[in-house]
């Protein structure tokens, strides 16, 4: 670091202005770490989506208890399978009542219902060819009747899943394009002030190496301090939307957050970083009757 008390004392009079860099980096940060937090959260919601339509394994009216149970544990081992659940004719009977307020039995001499397993998938393998090669894969055993799930459903939810990610796609590049504009332009500003002080540096004969050196320290700190404010103001805002809708915090992932604190914290550094030393460069290269 320089020790000389007059470029010091000329670096600490750009406090301010820095306090103003930093802040305008933060709210910048902040804007794009939100658009984060509603992808992710839009990701989670997908997915609980995907795994919430339950795939019925209708069995033959014949199947043994033993036979249908065996079926279950086979369903249970493979790696598409999220959660299942053995249902008899008795309790797709109760379920029926449960859900319609009507008892057939009452009506009927006999129960027209039928065993089945009932599972659900893990979201990777909810789509059209996995679905196709999970039904067959069932098929080959001889106490199924059919599979039944809801193809016209499976087939909206990833068309519309398709079209929302293509659009978030869009806007996220455009914000991230606009903040790294944004950023640099508010890190410009705030080395304008310091213009002067680098040229002294320069004509006294100080290295670009020695002149950069303060200026790239100082920008990895307010890069991390703008980072900070705005983690504090997602986290801040994850609270207070999971105050008003409890049922986000079912769609939580911790991991994801973390990335996404991150990443903020990555390119908060990384930005202000090239956007200070680019500007120190050009400064370097400006002539001093160009400076005013």
């Amino acid at each position: 670091m320089n020790n000389d008390p007059v470029i010091n004392t000329k670096i600490k009079k750009g406090k301010a202005t820095y306090a103003y860099s930093i802040i305008g980096v933060a709210l910048v940060l902040f804007l794009l770490g939100s658009l984060g937090w509603l992808v992710i959260n839009a990701g989670e919601l997908s997915k609980s989506f995907k795994e919430n339509i339950e795939i019925s394994v209708i069995l033959n009216d014949n199947t043994r208890d033993e036979m249908a149970v065996k079926l279950k544990d086979i369903i249970d081992k493979q790696s598409f399978t999220k959660s299942s659940q053995y249902i008899t004719k008795e309790k797709a009977a109760e379920q029926f009542k449960k859900d319609f307020g009507e008892d057939f039995l009452q009506v009927l001499d006999y129960n027209p219902l039928y065993t089945s397993v009932n599972f659900h998938l893990h979201s990777d393998y909810m789509n059209t060819d996995s679905l196709v090669k999970i039904e067959k894969f069932l098929l080959q055993s001889n106490v199924v009747r059919e599979v039944f799930y809801q193809k016209n459903l499976v087939d909206i939810m990833n068309s519309n899943v398709r079209r929302i990610g293509i659009v978030i796609l869009a806007i996220s590049l455009f914000l991230i394009f606009s903040v790294i504009i944004l950023i640099d332009n508010t890190i410009r500003l705030a080395m304008f002030s310091n213009r002067f002080l680098i040229k002294t540096m320069q004509m006294v004969g100080a290295t670009r190496w020695f002149i950069a050196k303060p200026f790239n320290i100082r920008s990895v700190i307010n890069g991390v301090i703008s980072a900070m404010i705005a983690i504090l103001g997602i986290l801040i805002l994850k609270f207070v939307a999971e105050s008003w809708l409890p049922e986000l915090k079912s769609l939580a992932n911790i991991k994801w957050l973390i990335i996404l604190c991150l990443s903020i914290m990555a390119m908060g550094i990384i930005i202000s970083l090239l956007s200070t030393h680019r500007a120190v460069i050009k400064y370097l290269r400006t002539q001093l009757d160009d400076l005013y």
